[in-house]
Protein backbone atom coordinates (compact mmCIF):
# COMPACT_ATOMS: atom_id res chain seq x y z
CA UNK A 1 0.00 0.00 0.00
CA UNK A 2 1.66 3.50 -0.80
CA UNK A 3 1.74 6.00 1.74
CA UNK A 4 -1.40 8.24 -0.10
CA UNK A 5 -3.58 5.56 0.87
CA UNK A 6 -1.74 4.72 4.44
CA UNK A 7 -2.57 8.45 4.81
CA UNK A 8 -5.87 8.74 3.63
CA UNK A 9 -7.14 5.76 6.62
CA UNK A 10 -5.31 7.85 9.16
CA UNK A 11 -6.80 11.65 8.04
CA UNK A 12 -10.48 9.13 7.64
CA UNK A 13 -13.09 11.34 9.83
CA UNK A 14 -13.34 8.41 12.41
CA UNK A 15 -15.76 10.17 14.91
CA UNK A 16 -18.28 10.37 11.57
CA UNK A 17 -17.78 6.74 10.36
CA UNK A 18 -18.29 5.50 14.28
CA UNK A 19 -21.52 7.14 14.96
CA UNK A 20 -22.68 5.76 11.11
CA UNK A 21 -21.52 1.85 12.66
CA UNK A 22 -23.82 2.91 16.17
CA UNK A 23 -26.83 4.32 13.50
CA UNK A 24 -27.21 1.83 10.89
CA UNK A 25 -24.47 -1.21 11.68
CA UNK A 26 -22.08 -0.25 8.26
CA UNK A 27 -20.02 2.91 7.16
CA UNK A 28 -18.59 3.55 3.80
CA UNK A 29 -15.17 4.18 3.29
CA UNK A 30 -15.25 5.94 -0.12
CA UNK A 31 -12.33 5.40 -2.95
CA UNK A 32 -10.18 3.89 -0.36
CA UNK A 33 -7.88 2.18 -3.08
CA UNK A 34 -7.88 3.21 -6.70
CA UNK A 35 -8.93 1.41 -9.56
CA UNK A 36 -4.91 0.40 -10.80
CA UNK A 37 -4.82 -1.13 -7.23
CA UNK A 38 -8.06 -2.69 -7.54
CA UNK A 39 -7.05 -4.46 -10.78
CA UNK A 40 -3.92 -5.46 -9.02
CA UNK A 41 -5.68 -7.25 -6.49
CA UNK A 42 -7.85 -9.18 -8.80
CA UNK A 43 -5.01 -10.18 -10.47
CA UNK A 44 -4.01 -12.23 -7.10
CA UNK A 45 -7.06 -14.46 -8.11
CA UNK A 46 -5.36 -16.99 -10.58
CA UNK A 47 -1.96 -16.84 -8.77
CA UNK A 48 -1.80 -20.86 -6.69
CA UNK A 49 1.02 -19.89 -4.55
CA UNK A 50 -0.83 -17.07 -3.19
CA UNK A 51 -3.33 -19.25 -0.97
CA UNK A 52 -3.93 -21.46 1.07
CA UNK A 53 -7.55 -22.61 0.69
CA UNK A 54 -9.94 -22.40 -2.24
CA UNK A 55 -13.77 -22.93 -1.53
CA UNK A 56 -17.08 -23.59 -3.50
CA UNK A 57 -19.63 -22.22 -2.05
CA UNK A 58 -22.16 -24.52 -3.78
CA UNK A 59 -20.55 -28.17 -1.77
CA UNK A 60 -20.87 -25.90 1.77
CA UNK A 61 -24.31 -24.81 0.97
CA UNK A 62 -22.95 -21.14 1.32
CA UNK A 63 -24.62 -19.69 -2.04
CA UNK A 64 -22.94 -19.99 -5.65
CA UNK A 65 -19.31 -18.70 -5.95
CA UNK A 66 -15.84 -19.40 -4.82
CA UNK A 67 -13.49 -17.27 -2.76
CA UNK A 68 -10.07 -17.98 -1.45
CA UNK A 69 -8.13 -17.52 1.43
CA UNK A 70 -4.50 -16.09 1.11
CA UNK A 71 -1.82 -17.76 2.82
CA UNK A 72 0.98 -16.32 4.83
CA UNK A 73 2.85 -14.20 4.10
CA UNK A 74 0.00 -11.73 2.92
CA UNK A 75 0.66 -9.51 -0.08
CA UNK A 76 1.89 -6.43 1.11
CA UNK A 77 -1.19 -4.02 -0.14
CA UNK A 78 -2.97 -6.44 2.45
CA UNK A 79 -0.98 -6.14 4.91
CA UNK A 80 -0.65 -3.00 4.63
CA UNK A 81 -4.16 -2.41 4.99
CA UNK A 82 -4.80 -4.46 7.71
CA UNK A 83 -2.46 -3.20 10.11
CA UNK A 84 -3.89 0.67 8.65
CA UNK A 85 -7.83 -0.40 9.47
CA UNK A 86 -7.10 -1.61 12.60
CA UNK A 87 -6.52 0.64 15.25
CA UNK A 88 -9.65 2.76 14.60
CA UNK A 89 -11.50 0.09 14.65
CA UNK A 90 -10.46 -1.78 17.68
CA UNK A 91 -11.22 1.99 19.51
CA UNK A 92 -15.04 1.44 18.74
CA UNK A 93 -14.56 -2.03 19.15
CA UNK A 94 -13.37 -1.82 22.83
CA UNK A 95 -15.80 0.90 23.37
CA UNK A 96 -18.80 -1.86 21.77
CA UNK A 97 -17.93 -3.75 24.33
CA UNK A 98 -17.91 -1.48 27.61
CA UNK A 99 -21.74 -0.55 26.16
CA UNK A 100 -22.44 -4.38 26.26
CA UNK A 101 -20.69 -5.01 29.72
CA UNK A 102 -18.39 -7.04 27.82
CA UNK A 103 -14.86 -7.67 29.22
CA UNK A 104 -12.60 -8.13 25.93
CA UNK A 105 -10.33 -5.30 25.76
CA UNK A 106 -8.41 -5.55 22.11
CA UNK A 107 -4.80 -4.36 22.14
CA UNK A 108 -4.01 -1.01 20.07
CA UNK A 109 -2.11 -2.66 17.47
CA UNK A 110 -3.09 -5.50 15.05
CA UNK A 111 0.43 -7.52 15.48
CA UNK A 112 -0.43 -8.01 18.99
CA UNK A 113 -4.07 -9.40 18.49
CA UNK A 114 -2.42 -11.71 15.72
CA UNK A 115 -0.45 -12.85 18.65
CA UNK A 116 -3.53 -13.22 20.62
CA UNK A 117 -5.18 -15.72 17.96
CA UNK A 118 -2.15 -17.68 17.52
CA UNK A 119 -1.98 -18.55 21.40
CA UNK A 120 -6.12 -19.72 20.86
CA UNK A 121 -4.90 -21.67 18.65
CA UNK A 122 -6.04 -19.54 15.36
CA UNK A 123 -2.97 -19.80 13.14
CA UNK A 124 -4.20 -19.47 9.43
CA UNK A 125 -5.22 -15.91 7.81
CA UNK A 126 -8.32 -15.16 7.14
CA UNK A 127 -7.95 -12.27 4.20
CA UNK A 128 -9.88 -13.64 1.47
CA UNK A 129 -10.67 -12.90 -2.41
CA UNK A 130 -14.25 -13.53 -3.70
CA UNK A 131 -15.28 -14.09 -6.93
CA UNK A 132 -18.99 -14.27 -8.44
CA UNK A 133 -20.35 -14.79 -12.09
CA UNK A 134 -24.23 -14.42 -13.55
CA UNK A 135 -26.70 -16.00 -10.93
CA UNK A 136 -24.04 -16.45 -7.64
CA UNK A 137 -24.33 -15.04 -4.22
CA UNK A 138 -22.81 -15.41 -0.73
CA UNK A 139 -25.89 -16.77 1.74
CA UNK A 140 -26.24 -14.27 5.15
CA UNK A 141 -23.64 -15.25 7.38
CA UNK A 142 -21.23 -14.48 10.01
CA UNK A 143 -17.13 -14.66 9.69
CA UNK A 144 -16.29 -16.60 13.36
CA UNK A 145 -13.45 -18.82 12.44
CA UNK A 146 -13.25 -19.29 16.16
CA UNK A 147 -13.22 -17.71 20.16
CA UNK A 148 -11.05 -15.22 19.33
CA UNK A 149 -12.90 -12.72 17.10
CA UNK A 150 -12.56 -9.16 16.43
CA UNK A 151 -16.22 -7.60 16.08
CA UNK A 152 -15.45 -5.37 12.66
CA UNK A 153 -14.55 -6.62 10.06
CA UNK A 154 -13.91 -4.53 5.72
CA UNK A 155 -15.18 -5.50 2.69
CA UNK A 156 -13.88 -3.48 -0.72
CA UNK A 157 -15.47 -3.98 -3.62
CA UNK A 158 -12.60 -4.22 -6.80
CA UNK A 159 -14.66 -4.19 -9.88
CA UNK A 160 -16.73 -1.62 -11.21
CA UNK A 161 -20.61 -2.06 -10.82
CA UNK A 162 -20.98 0.57 -13.73
CA UNK A 163 -19.13 -2.14 -16.20
CA UNK A 164 -18.18 -5.44 -14.82
CA UNK A 165 -21.04 -6.68 -13.33
CA UNK A 166 -24.69 -6.26 -12.42
CA UNK A 167 -27.11 -6.71 -9.20
CA UNK A 168 -24.80 -8.24 -6.31
CA UNK A 169 -25.11 -6.17 -3.91
CA UNK A 170 -23.85 -6.05 -0.34
CA UNK A 171 -26.63 -6.69 2.23
CA UNK A 172 -27.01 -6.90 5.96
CA UNK A 173 -30.03 -7.94 8.19
CA UNK A 174 -29.96 -7.20 11.86
CA UNK A 175 -32.11 -9.17 13.99
CA UNK A 176 -33.14 -6.62 17.20
CA UNK A 177 -35.10 -8.97 20.24
CA UNK A 178 -39.31 -9.38 20.03
CA UNK A 179 -38.88 -7.48 16.43
CA UNK A 180 -38.75 -8.43 13.06
CA UNK A 181 -35.44 -8.43 11.08
CA UNK A 182 -33.99 -5.53 9.35
CA UNK A 183 -32.73 -5.46 5.65
CA UNK A 184 -29.44 -2.34 4.85
CA UNK A 185 -28.37 -2.73 1.23
CA UNK A 186 -24.97 -1.32 1.48
CA UNK A 187 -24.43 0.60 -2.52
CA UNK A 188 -20.91 0.52 -3.35
CA UNK A 189 -18.64 1.22 -6.52
CA UNK A 190 -15.18 0.35 -7.20
CA UNK A 191 -12.48 0.49 -4.51
CA UNK A 192 -15.04 1.64 -1.73
CA UNK A 193 -14.81 -0.58 1.49
CA UNK A 194 -17.69 -1.04 3.87
CA UNK A 195 -17.16 -1.74 7.38
CA UNK A 196 -19.40 -3.59 8.94
CA UNK A 197 -19.67 -6.04 12.57
CA UNK A 198 -18.70 -9.77 12.17
CA UNK A 199 -21.80 -11.16 14.18
CA UNK A 200 -23.28 -8.39 16.76
CA UNK A 201 -23.43 -4.88 17.87
CA UNK A 202 -25.06 -2.71 20.54
CA UNK A 203 -27.62 -0.83 19.84
CA UNK A 204 -29.37 1.87 22.29
CA UNK A 205 -32.83 1.52 23.52
CA UNK A 206 -35.31 3.10 25.99
CA UNK A 207 -34.36 0.53 28.72
CA UNK A 208 -30.58 0.48 28.14
CA UNK A 209 -28.07 -0.67 25.49
CA UNK A 210 -29.08 -4.61 24.17
CA UNK A 211 -27.27 -6.30 21.84
CA UNK A 212 -28.36 -7.53 18.16
CA UNK A 213 -27.13 -10.18 16.02
CA UNK A 214 -25.68 -9.39 12.83
CA UNK A 215 -25.83 -11.05 9.09
CA UNK A 216 -24.31 -10.38 5.76
CA UNK A 217 -23.95 -11.92 1.97
CA UNK A 218 -24.16 -10.55 -1.33
CA UNK A 219 -27.37 -11.03 -3.60
CA UNK A 220 -27.82 -12.38 -6.79
CA UNK A 221 -25.30 -11.39 -9.57
CA UNK A 222 -27.37 -10.65 -12.74
CA UNK A 223 -24.53 -10.02 -15.46
CA UNK A 224 -20.68 -9.68 -15.28
CA UNK A 225 -18.06 -10.85 -12.72
CA UNK A 226 -17.94 -9.14 -9.43
CA UNK A 227 -14.27 -9.16 -7.30
CA UNK A 228 -14.42 -8.54 -3.36
CA UNK A 229 -11.19 -8.41 -1.14
CA UNK A 230 -13.04 -9.13 2.86
CA UNK A 231 -10.70 -8.49 5.39
CA UNK A 232 -10.90 -9.56 8.40
CA UNK A 233 -8.94 -9.22 11.30
CA UNK A 234 -8.93 -12.09 13.65
CA UNK A 235 -6.96 -15.41 12.02
CA UNK A 236 -8.66 -19.25 11.69
CA UNK A 237 -7.87 -22.16 13.40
Amino acid sequence: MNEMTRDRIGSLDWEKHSRELDAYGCTILEKLIDPDTCRALIAHYDDPDAFRSHIHMARHGFGRGEYKYFAYPLPDIIADLRQSLYPPLAEIANRWNRAMGLDRHFPGDHARFVVECHGAGQTRPTPLLLRYGMGDYNCLHQDVYGDCVFPLQVAILLSDPETDFGGGEFVLTEQRPRMQSRAEVVPLTQGDAVIFPVHHRPVAGTRGTYLVNMRHGVSRLRAGTRHTLGIIFHDAK
